[in-house]
């Protein structure tokens, strides 16, 4: 992942790209150009404003720590941690000396995503009943030290709260694991929002099919995104009225209109990364806080509490970190 930060920020406006940290040096080069450094050390003393933690999940917490006591914001790649307690340490390091920090949930920039959370915001679906996401594919060998829940289910569960404005408060999940690695690769969990919506989730590195589907049903229809084409497809309850007799007794909803969204794709990537710089310039902080991607890790470990112990998981009120 980090070869395609630092593509993104060697070309993004309002911000200069000057180091890339690999112990093992730039193999493949995928640096832009710009000094390849050893240790985190290095790039710290070259005065930087802020840096892009893309390494092994395991090592967020050891590097993000490193930076926030050097005064130095980040954006840390998601999940923020492989623990609730490296997520706290972080949350606490970074807020302590007031440095701006987030954490790259990406899906938060896909364009039919972000086309959602407004539609939702504006009331356009009524109260939302149920999301139901399906993130499912071959395995990335690159993953080595995490299983699907903290990998893949991150996605959904940090998406889920984001575009509903709602938090979880309880989960039950089981998980599987069959290709002979150490770590979960397949989960379906089922929760419910704050406000009362139910939640599906089904995540697994099994598949070869490649899907990224996620719903939004509410009184008023049904938003479907497909985040990997970035379409937004919304299908309305109609509003006829039945003049039948003996469907009158059935007081569901029937379909209606069907409507394809026309909206402007730009890439991921870039978005998140102009969302950190103007944070970072002491714009609108639109961005994915630590503390938001801490009650990521917390669901993402009740999912694994839940299925270890065959049990429904009651999440508490998001943690005050001090």
């Amino acid at each position: 992942m980090g070869r395609h930060h630092a593509r993104v920020l060697a070309s993004l406006e309002g911000v200069r790209l000057v180091g890339v940290v690999d112990p093992l040096g730039d193999r493949e080069g995928w640096a832009q150009g710009v000094p390849v450094l050893r240790t985190l050390g290095e790039l710290i003393a070259l005065g930087i404003d802020y840096a892009v933690v893309a390494c092994p999940t395991a090592l967020h917490v050891d590097v993000g720590l490193e930076l926030a006591g050097a005064g130095v914001g980040a954006l840390i790649e998601k999940p923020v941690a492989d623990s609730v307690e490296g997520a706290r340490a972080l949350v606490a390091a970074f807020e302590s000396r007031s440095l701006v920090a987030g954490v790259g949930h990406i899906e938060r920039c896909n364009p039919a995503l972000r086309s959602l959370r407004r539609r939702l915001e504006d009331g356009e679906l009524g109260d939302v009943y149920q999301v139901v996401t399906r993130r499912q594919g071959p395995f990335p060998h690159r993953i080595a030290d995490v299983g699907v829940v903290k990998d893949l289910a991150t996605h959904d569960i940090d998406l889920t709260g984001w575009v509903t404005g709602q938090e979880y408060v309880s989960i039950a999940a089981r998980t599987v694991s069959k290709s002979g690695r150490p770590h979960e690769d397949m989960v379906s969990a089922v929760g419910r929002l704050s406000a009362g919506a139910t939640v599906n989730h089904l995540v697994n590195w099994l598949s070869p099919l490649k899907e990224r589907f996620t719903s939004v049903t509410g009184e008023k229809g049904c938003f479907v995104a497909d985040t990997l084409t970035a379409d937004l497809t919304f299908y309305s309850n109609a509003a006829q009225a039945t003049e039948w007799e003996a469907l009158q007794a059935f007081r569901g909803v029937s379909e209606g209109d069907m409507v394809r969204y026309a909206i402007p794709k730009r890439e991921p990537l870039l978005v998140e990364h102009e969302l950190f710089r103007d944070a970072m310039l002491g714009g609108p902080a639109d961005i994915c806080t630590l503390r938001q991607g801490l009650r990521t890790v917390e669901v993402a470990a009740a999912v694994l509490e839940s299925a270890a112990g065959g049990h429904t998981v009651d999440l508490p009120a998001p943690a005050v970190v001090r």
